[in-house]
């Protein structure tokens, strides 16, 4: 009997040992994604550092020009600029790119564009952080409803808010290389209020401080996903659109302070076409 009923057994642990053995060979064929955005591993995003500026002597400098200039997010040549507007790990933003290294301390952030004064890291809190109150119902212990006002603290829905970057950049012809280049001094981040229906000025920044941090930044390109540039890459190559909103003049005032509608255009429009005459003329014999 015993004899028969090892017989029995037999087939049924074979079975089991069989079950066991494809369970654990299906677990060992499971692919583990270790890069959810690429197929195969980049380095060349992350390891990247910044394009030092070549050496510049006073002597050489024989025209300068500074100017401001007003980049719209909702242009489409900016929106890589302005997406992702949620957390992302394949992709970062450039309000993202510069509140995460401001808030770590790698940046500082300043109230005015001549870097004279810095924020507390508070206060930069503060200002990207949105607070409100809403109105929740709960029941006391006789079962009766209760209307009380909870505070609640937003600090996503601001990548949303921030429609507009100034940069303050300096043109200016080194007769040295014989070329008119431009360099960008500092960004200031602006927060559109969709209620008041006016840009709150968040915070300027150093630009030259931001570059090594840019460097390492990876950005949507339209044309290849292979060949991703980061944000670095698209300021050095100009590879974004903007408007003269102010030159630098006696009065120390912008253009919207002295032309309106069409006219500040044209006066913006004016202003560029300088600066493209002036290297133009160089080499008109």
């Amino acid at each position: 009997m015993k004899t028969l009923h090892l017989y029995f057994a037999l087939p049924l642990i074979a079975c089991c040992f069989k079950a066991f053995s494809e369970d654990t060979l299906r677990q060992k064929r499971i692919a583990v994604p270790d890069n959810p955005c690429h197929t195969f591993q980049k380095e060349n995003i992350g390891t990247r550092r910044s394009i030092p500026y070549t050496h510049l002597r006073e002597g050489d400098v024989m025209w300068e020009k500074r100017v401001w200039r007003e980049i719209d997010m909702r242009e489409k040549q900016n929106q890589p600029f302005y997406f992702p507007t949620e957390y992302n790990p394949c992709r970062t933003s450039l309000f993202q790119a510069l509140s995460k290294h401001i808030l770590n301390g790698d940046i500082i952030a300043f109230k005015d564009d001549q870097f004279m004064i810095p924020y507390e890291l508070s206060e930069v809190k503060n200002r990207l952080v949105k607070r409100d109150t809403v109105e929740q119902i709960i029941y006391d212990p006789n079962g009766n409803e209760i209307t009380e006002m909870v505070p609640i603290v937003d600090s996503i829905s601001i990548c949303t808010r921030v429609l507009k970057y100034v940069i303050k950049e300096d043109w200016f012809f080194d007769r040295q290389k014989s070329t008119l280049e431009a360099r960008i001094v500092g960004i200031a981040a602006l927060e559109y209020n969709e209620e008041r229906d006016y840009y709150k000025e968040l915070f300027w920044v150093y630009f030259p401080a931001c570059r090594p941090y840019f460097a390492s930044t990876d950005v949507y390109n339209f044309k290849n996903d292979a060949e991703r540039r980061n944000l670095d890459d698209v300021f050095w190559k100009r590879q974004f659109a903007s408007r003269i909103i102010k030159e630098l003049n006696v009065f120390d005032r912008s253009i919207d302070q002295y032309q309106k509608g069409i006219d500040a255009l044209a006066e913006a429009e004016n202003i560029r076409v300088t600066i493209f005459k002036w290297e133009h003329d160089l080499w008109n014999y």
